[in-house]
């Protein structure tokens, strides 16, 4: 396999006494879907905000196709190429869905941020936006206010918006949650073409098991901030250590 797009390096951060990542190591791939589980307060959230620049290191190196991002602040990744949705999607939410959509062209082409410093109306994304919202299964009026969406619609448009913008890495925090069964197959299929037509490494944390043992091709599973167990999904579904994570009892208990 081709090298990392992304590397976690022996990555540690505590907050006072209370450690959220230990020691963590983590490589993902051009087009791999690689989740990201672990009990409900593992670290997971903790470890895209380090990954993404929202919080610093204590100690350790996070490479972006074999560059040191360690030290770099959250806009120059983003600039980079690391991309992230949140649990709750983040809009502007007094602008239309035009101008929520242009901050990911502007990510992607820098003519295009020029042109908006302006007041110039360039609309070339329109058609890879049409073909996103197609596979999304919804659509809208780019003049509509965003407020317009429903919920799963929005966190669907974010994961459409950070795709647009052409990133390398995308990371990806708990999008089935909140969704119909429809609006997550439509999620998958999203996420599906990003890796596998634009050839994007995606990190992805989800409660929902059966989505991740769909799309993942590797899983880490975290708790108390340590990886506990990586591997495909058959070998992770076999880890005593996850099992005992995840129920609180040895599997042949």
């Amino acid at each position: 396999m081709n090298r990392p797009i992304l590397e976690l390096i022996d990555v540690n951060k505590a907050f006072g006494g209370v450690v959220v990542a230990e020691h963590v190591n983590l490589k993902l791939y051009p087009g791999e879907i690689h989740g990201l589980i672990g009990p409900n307060g593992a670290g997971k959230t903790t470890l895209l905000n380090l990954i993404s620049g929202i919080y610093e290191m204590d100690s350790g190196r996070i490479e972006l196709n074999g560059e040191d991002i360690s030290n770099m602040p959250a806009y120059l990744r983003a600039r980079k190429g690391i991309g992230r949705t949140f649990q709750m999607p983040r809009f502007l939410d007094k602008a239309d869905i035009e101008e929520n959509i242009r901050i990911a062209d502007d990510l992607a082409n820098p003519v295009s941020f020029l042109k908006s410093y302006f007041g110039k109306n360039d609309r070339a994304y329109v058609p890879r936006l049409n073909e996103l919202t197609r596979i999304a299964g919804f659509s809208f009026n780019l003049e509509d206010d965003i407020s317009s969406l429903t919920f799963g619609q929005r966190k669907m448009l974010e994961i459409i918006r950070a795709i647009l913008a052409n990133h390398k890495v995308l990371l990806v925090d708990e999008p089935a949650a909140g969704l119909n069964g429809a609006e997550i197959e439509n999620e998958i299929s999203l996420l599906k073409h990003a890796a596998k037509n634009m050839n994007m490494g995606i990190l992805l944390i989800e409660h929902s098991m059966d989505m991740i043992m769909n799309i993942c091709s590797n899983i880490t599973v975290i708790n108390f901030g340590s990886v506990i167990g990586n591997g495909t999904p058959d070998e992770i579904a076999a880890n005593q250590d996850v099992i005992e994570a995840y129920l609180g009892r040895s599997k042949d208990a």
